[in-house]
């Protein structure tokens, strides 16, 4: 099933490039897709919710996606005769459901949703068959290139998409949100987002497409301000986190207090999340000394 909502406009970035609007702008769980179409191939892009019920979709040769997380391969399925593709660091999640589930590490109750809102909400479709790519691997569709940038830390895999002559730059979830950067999950890993955002804000495009919100930035100037502002989150969660722990607090502490989300934030697996990501930032202050575990446990600034 489709989430209500129309889906929003679709946008042509460049002579090859079209992006296919996401409901709500592409707000989780939708997203922006983007359809490159050569003299010989076609291929789609993060293939979202938003395409499931469309009137009139593309012809497509190939499905690439960024990464293998549910709200970028909702739309998979509706493109069953074309090759499936994804970086072999994330393609264990295309050959079976657990494979996927195994990405997530979610375990109990949090698990228990999400193995039902793959399969219900989000189309979930195994394909054993899935082609690999990796970091430098190209695409030539006749005339016009997708080349793979291995971009990890959101997934050991997640990839961007720099596609020639047009210079347009895929970002996947690099979003650019006021929300920062995600490294949640059992496959996400802070120190490699952060290598991965130093990394991008040197690379250079006319067009940057995100998959959530942003749709298309134009020009370099304005990406880096919104790069630049994407990635300071990560720096006001961490401070959140010491200032919190002014007074000593357990992990379930700092999980129930929401550094990640809002504590109002309706997610059934938040808090897998929050413990993942805040794990990950107190083992960074303690190895740099601005946070002890005073007890087995428990944990204090200074």
């Amino acid at each position: 099933m489709n989430e209500a909502g129309k889906p929003g406009a679709d946008r042509s970035i460049s002579p090859h490039v079209m992006l296919l609007g996401g409901v709500r702008d592409g707000k989780y769980p939708h997203g922006n897709s983007l359809l490159v179409e050569g003299s010989e191939e076609s291929l789609l892009i993060d293939p979202s919710l938003s395409l499931v019920g469309r009137d009139l979709l593309p012809r497509i040769d190939r499905v690439i996606n960024s990464h293998c997380h549910e709200d970028h391969i909702a739309g998979n399925h509706l493109f069953p005769s074309a090759s499936w593709h994804v970086h072999g660091l994330d393609r264990l999640g295309f050959e079976s459901l657990e494979g996927m589930m195994e990405i997530y590490g979610y375990d109990g109750p949090a698990a228990d949703y999400f193995r039902e809102a793959l399969t219900e909400r989000f189309h979930y479709t195994a394909r054993p068959d899935a082609v690999s790519f990796a970091d430098g691997d190209s695409f030539d569709l006749g005339g016009v290139t997708v080349r793979v940038v291995h971009a990890p830390g959101h997934t050991r895999g997640h990839c961007c998409f720099a596609i020639e002559p047009d210079r347009v730059l895929y970002l996947g979830d690099i979003d650019l949100t006021s929300f920062g950067p995600y490294y949640g999950d059992a496959w996400s890993s802070l120190f490699d987002f952060e290598r991965t955002l130093a990394a991008v804000r040197r690379l250079e495009a006319r067009h940057y497409a995100t998959f959530h919100h942003v749709g298309v930035v134009e020009g370099r100037e304005a990406y880096h301000a919104r790069l630049d502002r994407f990635a300071a989150v990560i720096g006001t969660r961490e401070q959140r986190l010491v200032e919190y722990l002014a007074t000593p607090h357990t992990l379930e502490e700092i999980v129930a207090h929401r550094f990640v989300y809002r504590p109002s934030d309706p997610v059934a697996y938040a808090d897998p999340i929050e413990r993942r990501s805040m794990s990950q930032h107190l083992e960074r202050l303690i190895g740099d000394g601005k946070v002890r575990e005073i007890e087995p446990g428990r944990y204090v600034a200074g």
